[in-house]
C-alpha cells in the first residue's frame, strides 16, 4: 500500500538543466494512490532480482546508505529522497540521457502467511511524455487541445527495494525500459547492483552453461545426433515447467542420466563459472 511519496525534477547535469527538490511529500486522494501505485508495481513482472554493491563498504553505496535510513527512520524519508535525487543528478555523465520526474515512495507490506510484513521503497522516474488530447464543451460544440503526460502504460525506470536482506544489500527488482543509448546510467552508474545469487539466478545460471555444453562439448565427448541434442534441451525445460525448487543434482539425474555425461557436464560448469568469475 502505498504511504508516502514525494516528486523532484532531475535535469540533465551535463546539458546544465536544473534539479527541483520538493520540500515536503505529496498529499493525494485514495483514487489516485491507486492509480500510481498500479502503474509503479505493474512494471516488475521478472523474477530476476538484484542487490546492492560497492567496491569498499556497502554503506557507501548512496542509494543503499539512504534506503537504509528510510527504513530505519521513516521520519528522514523528505531528506534521504532528496539524497537520493542529488545522487542521481551528480552521476549524469551523458548528454543523452533524459530529464524526468524521480518519484520516492514508501510502500507499506502486506501480511503475508507467515504473519510478517514486508515494507518497500520505489524509486521511478519517468522521461518521455506522450501526447494526449484534451477535449471540453466551448459554447454550443466541443474544443480540442493537445497537451503532454506521462503516460500511465509502461513506466521508463524503476527500482523497487524490499526490507529484507539488508546485509547483502537488500533484495532489489529493476526496469529500465528507456535506456537513451546509456545502459549504464540506471543500474550501474545511479544504483549500483548486481544480480543476487538466489535460485533463480542459479536457475538460470545453470541453463546458459547447459545449453552451452549440449551444442558444443556434449558432441566432442560422445556420440550424438542433433536429434540428441534437442531431446536433451527439450527435457532441461520440461524439468524446469515441473519443478518448484531447482536443486544440481537432481536436475543432472533426471536430465542427463549417464554419469559418465553428469560427470562431463559437472567439469564443463565448473571451468564456465571459473572463466567468467561466477560463484
Amino acid at each position: 500500500m502505498l504511504s508516502k511519496i514525494i516528486v523532484h525534477k532531475v535535469g540533465n547535469r551535463i546539458n546544465q538543466e536544473s534539479l527541483i527538490l520538493s520540500q515536503e511529500e505529496l498529499q493525494l486522494e485514495e483514487d489516485m494512490k491507486e492509480l500510481l501505485e498500479d502503474f509503479f508495481l505493474k512494471a516488475f513482472k521478472s523474477e530476476e532480482q538484484f542487490c546492492f554493491y560497492s567496491d569498499t563498504y556497502l554503506v557507501n553505496n548512496p542509494v543503499y546508505s539512504s534506503i537504509s535510513e528510510i527504513f530505519e527512520d521513516k521520519n528522514k524519508f523528505v531528506y534521504e529522497a532528496e539524497n537520493i535525487a542529488q545522487h542521481l543528478y551528480d552521476i549524469t555523465e551523458n548528454p543523452r540521457v533524459q530529464s524526468g520526474e524521480l518519484f520516492i515512495v514508501y510502500f507499506v507490506g502486506e501480511e503475508n502467511a507467515d504473519g510478517n510484513k514486508i515494507d518497500s521503497i520505489g524509486i521511478f522516474k519517468t522521461e518521455n511524455k506522450n501526447p494526449f488530447l484534451k477535449i471540453f464543451p466551448q459554447n454550443e460544440a466541443f474544443e480540442i487541445e493537445k497537451d503532454y503526460g506521462i503516460g500511465l502504460s509502461k513506466l521508463d525506470k524503476g527500482a523497487l527495494i524490499y526490507n529484507s536482506s539488508k546485509e547483502t544489500g537488500y533484495a532489489v527488482s529493476v526496469v529500465d525500459n528507456n535506456k537513451n543509448g546509456d545502459m549504464y546510467y540506471w543500474f550501474e552508474d545511479f544504483l549500483k547492483v548486481k544480480q543476487r545469487d538466489d535460485e533463480y539466478f542459479q536457475t538460470q545460471e545453470t541453463l546458459t552453461v547447459y545449453k552451452e555444453y549440449i551444442t558444443k562439448q556434449l558432441p566432442q565427448e560422445f556420440e550424438t545426433t542433433k536429434a540428441d541434442q534437442a531431446d536433451f534441451l527439450n527435457k532441461s525445460i520440461n524439468f524446469f515447467k515441473e519443478k518448484e525448487k531447482f536443486d544440481f543434482e537432481e536436475f543432472t539425474n533426471e536430465v542427463l542420466e549417464d554419469p559418465n555425461v553428469i560427470e562431463s557436464f559437472s567439469n564443463f560448469k565448473s571451468d564456465y563459472e571459473q572463466e567468467m568469475q561466477v560463484f
